[in-house]
């Protein structure tokens, strides 16, 4: 796909829709309220905010692993409150995810771990070697390939479950603070990948503590949550450009 097509879809196409969103765990208060905005395909989005603000339970929302507790959400034009629970499934192999925690498969190499997506979406195997080890050798994990987790470091661990996110070219990537295991150098190779991605035409939202990395992404929008609303609920608030 040429980058006309891409650059047209991502200023006429809506791929996110949070309308009044509210989010409450058990009896307890929301944790979000009241959230709306819009995310055009082909967008990168820098979720920003303290501890405690709601970040994880918003991406949560957006990957499908959480419905709200009101409003709506819809992705891909689809409304998914009221979407079956049996399609959620082709939805969710849709989009990206790194988590927080990783959840990388504890007896599956490193290989393995990243291959998951493409024999998921029935890859057929011959065909998955070689995109595989592109990837480890972006995340330098080459000679890491027959590793399984518990014998990786964490940084290690991160950049598995990167690798592993992106490797099917969602069509949107959720990241929840996907650098805070590695170090800087490693972390803006991770980013530079991520922009690549987003250059294809995938929709990123990336949590951050990492002001630093907001410069590197000259394009990119933020979204800022204070104690679970969206203060700047339009998503277009650019960071401001780096002195020299």
């Amino acid at each position: 796909m040429g980058d006309g097509p891409v650059e047209a879809r991502a200023f006429v196409a809506s791929i996110v829709q949070f309308e009044n969103v509210g989010l409450r765990y058990g009896q307890g208060p929301e944790t979000l309220s009241d959230v709306s905005f819009s995310l055009h395909a082909g967008t990168f989005h820098f979720l920003l905010g303290p501890s405690g603000a709601g970040k994880t339970s918003l991406l949560r929302l957006l990957y499908l692993s959480q419905r709200p507790s009101r409003g709506v959400i819809r992705l891909f034009g689809e409304d998914m409150v009221t979407s079956p629970r049996g399609r959620l499934p082709g939805f969710r192999r849709r989009i990206g995810v790194v988590f927080q925690d990783f959840r990388l498969v504890p007896h599956l190499s490193a290989r393995d771990n990243i291959a998951l997506p493409l024999r998921v979406a029935g890859m057929p195997e011959e065909d998955i070697a070689e995109p595989v080890g592109e990837m480890l050798a972006w995340v330098g994990l080459t000679d890491r390939a027959d590793a399984r987790p518990p014998t990786l470091s964490g940084g290690e661990q991160q950049r598995v479950a990167i690798a592993r996110a992106v490797i099917n070219r969602p069509e949107i990537l959720v990241a929840d603070e996907p650098t805070g295991n590695v170090d800087p150098d490693m972390a803006e190779r991770l980013l530079k990948l991520f922009a690549s991605l987003n250059r294809l035409g995938t929709t990123v939202v990336m949590a951050t503590h990492d002001h630093h990395l907001l410069h590197r992404v000259p394009d990119a929008r933020l979204m800022r949550l204070e104690r679970g609303r969206l203060a700047d609920p339009t998503g277009m608030l650019r960071y401001p450009p780096a002195t020299p």
